[in-house]
């Protein structure tokens, strides 16, 4: 059971990263994954009263505070359509409604769960992070960097003309998936993110030019075979590693071929 001392409503950023710089205080998403921890918290950090409750949209991008929720995304008209309703794909899965009214974008990504669709999504849309200390800086690195003590205020969707796909595989409805993949194309460019192998998700580019010529069955099928060789694949309860490299060439073909087709 979690046990918390103080709570303490951040009147400003600067506050809330102070009290975050102490080892054993916490800052709040949603309040979902960090209940369920047995740990003793000194300081709950509560972020929502600083306005980060918002997607902002600009002629370059889209702005999603941190305390926006997953629910948000899923409704969101200018994210279905940007994203061809991979958005709303990737999150209708994690558990219900009511838990994702609560869940928040700044949850998952500061948490890098290995289980996270979101985080898979936000790599194959070539997101960004922006840190009250740290600055702007690519969702990539700061998914790959060691965890930082900051506060996580804003994640940035660039706009721009491409197709996006998302997959996932689920041994049953609303549970953890085995397997997440999100694909997006632009410009002749293919980026494909795969995460739940059971370690956070990484993004794979097609280097080689595979698909520079467009999408073929036969080059699907080539840079599906090249992403599953590349990622590196785990075992656990929901799979083994080598059931999880296998559907990580399904969904990619899935992906690439659903793209094409649209």
């Amino acid at each position: 059971m979690l046990t918390i001392q103080n709570y303490v409503r951040a009147g400003s950023l600067e506050e809330a990263y102070a009290l975050c710089q102490k080892k054993n205080n916490v800052v709040l998403g949603g309040m979902l994954w960090l209940k369920m921890q047995r740990n003793r918290v000194d300081t709950a950090i509560d972020l929502s009263g600083l306005g980060l409750d918002q997607i902002e949209e600009t002629d370059s991008e889209y702005r999603l505070g941190a305390m926006v929720t997953l629910r948000q995304l899923e409704l969101h008209p200018g994210l279905d359509r940007l994203t061809q309703g991979a958005m709303a794909e990737s999150v209708r899965h994690i558990v219900g409604v009511q838990f994702r009214n609560l869940a928040t974008v700044g949850g998952s990504v500061f948490g890098r769960f290995g289980f996270s669709d979101v985080l898979t999504l936000l790599l194959a849309l070539e997101a960004r992070v922006v840190l009250y200390r740290g600055g702007e800086q690519s969702l990539a690195d700061f998914a790959a960097a060691p965890r930082q003590r900051d506060i996580l205020t804003h994640v940035i969707i660039p706009k721009g003309e491409r197709r996006v796909v998302y997959l996932s595989q689920r041994n049953t409805a609303t549970d953890f998936p085995v397997l997440t993949c999100a694909l997006s194309r632009r410009e002749g460019r293919t980026l494909c993110a795969v995460g739940a192998r059971p370690g956070r998700a990484e993004p794979f580019e097609d280097g080689q030019g595979l698909l520079a010529g467009g999408i073929t069955p036969e080059g699907a099928q080539a840079f599906a075979r090249e992403a599953a060789g590349r990622f590196r694949f785990g075992s656990n309860l929901r799979g083994s590693a080598q059931y999880r490299q296998e559907i990580c060439q399904v969904l990619v073909r899935r992906g690439l071929l659903a793209m094409e087709g649209e």
